[in-house]
């Protein structure tokens, strides 16, 4: 499944997708962190910790952070489980994960995408996604992957910013995100490339599939206890397990 239609003024055809958005993150790497600290008024590094631990991340456990970026969700993770050490950070752009080390020295860093991950099965108790489920190429390929580095009861949690069905909210959300946000961009970074990047990410918030259909994708992928989280009416906490084992009477 596709998590939007074709954006057709930024690639041609589908299989495009990746090289437009490698080259789009490549580019507007090194704005990226502070773009997101200020556009989102200071509060996502607690936000993100906080959400973290709620879903139960607790030291001891290996993370894969997929779709990683410069690492703010991994750093978050790292606050918690006591080091970096534990984390395996995957993202398809060199410039993004270039930022990530900087700030993740005992982190392992691998450059991939997050349909084919070259890890092994069954490897991890934790799997995150910071915001970026949108630029997956195939939800459901994704989705299985996850479940296949999974280890039985381990957890996933993809973490999103969603368009409000009202017309109130999603005015609101359309105004902020598709004019005010990347103008600012544009303003403080003095960066075309950063603003295109913030544009795109308005073009993937408002084409994104619904809900409803990122949930029915992870069941179909074999996940349970699947549900959204909604938060302050525009984020979107999706949580999932592979399911455990069964036990096996003697």
């Amino acid at each position: 499944m596709l998590p939007h239609p074709q954006i057709k003024h930024r690639y041609a055809r589908p299989e495009e997708k990746p090289v437009f958005v490698k080259k789009l993150f490549d580019e507007g790497a090194e704005h990226y962190d502070p773009v997101v600290g200020w556009g989102f008024f200071g509060q996502g590094k607690s936000y993100r910790k906080w959400a973290l631990e709620r879903h139960g991340l607790m030291p001891g456990m290996k993370l894969l952070d997929v779709a990683s970026g410069t690492g703010l969700v991994a750093a978050a993770a790292a606050e918690i489980l006591g080091s970096a050490e534990p984390i395996t950070c995957v993202d398809p752009s060199d410039g993004m994960l270039g930022v990530a080390r900087k700030k993740l020295d005992d982190a392992t860093f691998i450059r991939a995408s997050a349909e084919e991950l070259p890890l092994p099965d069954k490897a991890f108790d934790f799997l995150s996604v910071g915001y970026a489920l949108r630029h997956f190429s195939d939800l459901g390929t994704a989705f299985r992957e996850f479940h296949r580095v999974l280890r039985p009861g381990a957890t996933l949690l993809l973490l999103e910013a969603t368009k409000p069905a009202n017309p109130v909210g999603a005015g609101l959300f359309r105004l902020y995100f598709a004019h005010i946000y990347p103008a600012l961009t544009k303003l403080f970074t003095r960066s075309d490339k950063a603003k295109l990047m913030m544009r795109y990410f308005w073009e993937t918030m408002d084409a994104c599939v619904r809900p409803e259909e990122i949930l029915e994708e992870l069941r179909k992928s074999d996940f349970v206890d699947v549900k959204r989280t909604r938060m302050a009416g525009i984020f979107s906490e999706y949580s999932a397990r592979r399911k455990k084992r069964k036990q096996v009477k003697s």
